[in-house]
C-alpha cells in the first residue's frame, strides 16, 4: 500500500527525531516517522527507561523515560503520521524528485528524507562464559527497564563506561549491595561520574574479571577474580547488569549508496549527505569534531531540517528561532 507523499519522513523515533519532529512541524513542514521499534523513544524507551541523562541542557538531571515523554508532548502537535513496529528495507529515488520508502507494511514517498537512527539496531556485547546463555533473563541482563526489580537484591555491574557507572550509581539506592567490577585500571566514563561512584556505597574491583557462574534455575553467585594476581573470590549475586556495550548495525542503510565511514554516515555542515533531498543527524553522523550527545544531536537536527526546509522550497525563509514565527 503506498501512502501519502509528505515533505520529511525521519528514519528512526528517537529523542533525536521527536525535536525534529517538533522543529519541522514549526517550520510548517508535513512529516511522517517510521519507528522499526514498537515505541517512539529509541534507545531511551527500549535500553535506558529507568537511566537518569545527566547531559542535556536544562536538567540538571532527568530519567531517559521522562526525556522521552517531555519530547513527545512538545512534538504532539505535529506528530502526523507515526509508523511504529516498521522498518525501511529500501529506499527509492523517485523519477518526478524525492524517494519512495519501502517497509514489509507499506510504501512511504517523500520529498525529503531524515535519517536519526542512532547508530542502527545494536546486539549487547556478550560475557563470554559457556554458561552465561543459561542464565540470561534468570540472573543475567543488559539492561535495568524497572528498577524495583532490582529493590534488595544483591547486583554485580560488569564495564567501565558510562552506562556501567551510571546504572551502578542508580541502583545503589535501591538495591542491597551493588559491586562495580571492571577489568582495566582506569574508567572510560565521565569524571564527574567517577568521583561521584567512588565516594558512594558502590564496591568498586578494578582490574576484575568474572570466572564462572554458578547457579541453578537462577543465577547465585559469580566467582570474579583480580587478572594481574588471579586471586579469586566467589560473590553471591541476585542480578547481573552486563554494561559492556552493544555492537552498532546499520541494517538496511548500508545498502542505500550512502557515502559511509565504518557504521556512521559522512555528512556536510547542513547535515546533507551525499545523495541529494537526504539528510542525517544524530548518533549515526560523522564529522570532523563530532560529539555524540543527545544535545549535539538536537542541534544537528535542526539544521538537518531546516535544510530538507530549503530543498523542498528554495524560496523559503527559515526562521531563527520560534519567536520569529506566528502562531
Amino acid at each position: 500500500m503506498q501512502h501519502a507523499t509528505v515533505d520529511v519522513t525521519f528514519v528512526g523515533g528517537g529523542p533525536v527525531a521527536l525535536y525534529g519532529l517538533f522543529y519541522a512541524g514549526m517550520l510548517g513542514l508535513s512529516t511522517r516517522v517510521i519507528e522499526s521499534l514498537p515505541e517512539l523513544g529509541g534507545q531511551l524507551t527500549a535500553l535506558y527507561p529507568e537511566k537518569k541523562i545527566y547531559d542535556v541542557p536544562g536538567f540538571p538531571s532527568v530519567l531517559a523515560r521522562d526525556l522521552v515523554a517531555q519530547l513527545r508532548q512538545q512534538a504532539s502537535r505535529f506528530l502526523q503520521d507515526v509508523r511504529t513496529g516498521e522498518t525501511v528495507q529500501h529506499l527509492r529515488p523517485l523519477a518526478d524528485g524525492g524517494y519512495l520508502l519501502q517497509t514489509g507494511v507499506g510504501e512511504y514517498p517523500s520529498r525529503t528524507v531524515i535519517i536519526t537512527s542512532g547508530a542502527g539496531a545494536f546486539t549487547p556485547r556478550k560475557l563470554q562464559l559457556p554458561e552465561a546463555e543459561q542464565f540470561e533473563g534468570r540472573g543475567i541482563q543488559y539492561t535495568v527497564s524497572r528498577l524495583e526489580d532490582f529493590r534488595n537484591r544483591s547486583v554485580l555491574v560488569v564495564g567501565g563506561g558510562d552506562s556501567a557507572v551510571d546504572w551502578a550509581l542508580t541502583l545503589q539506592p535501591v538495591a542491597a549491595r551493588v559491586t562495580l567490577i571492571h577489568r582495566r585500571g582506569q574508567f572510560r566514563a565521565a569524571w564527574e561520574s567517577v568521583q561521584q561512584l567512588l565516594n558512594s556505597g558502590v564496591d568498586v574491583r578494578l582490574y576484575h574479571e568474572i570466572k564462572r557462574l554458578e547457579g541453578g534455575e537462577r543465577l547465585e553467585a559469580a566467582v570474579i577474580y583480580d587478572n594481574r594476581s588471579g586471586e579469586e573470590c566467589r560473590l553471591p549475586v541476585d542480578e547481573i547488569v552486563l554494561a559492556l556495550g552493544y555492537v552498532p548495525n546499520l541494517g538496511p542503510i548500508r545498502s542505500w549508496g550512502l557515502e559511509l565511514e565504518g557504521d556512521s554516515i559522512v555528512v556536510r555542515s547542513d547535515m546533507s549527505t551525499n545523495l541529494p533531498g537526504i539528510f542525517a543527524a544524530g548518533d549515526v553522523v560523522t564529522y570532523p569534531g563530532k560529539v555524540k550527545l543527545i544535545a549535539t544531536g538536537f542541534g544537528e537536527v535542526a539544521t538537518a531540517v531546516a535544510s530538507a526546509r530549503r530543498f523542498v522550497n528554495p524560496a523559503a525563509r527559515t526562521p531563527v528561532h520560534s519567536s520569529s514565527l506566528k502562531w
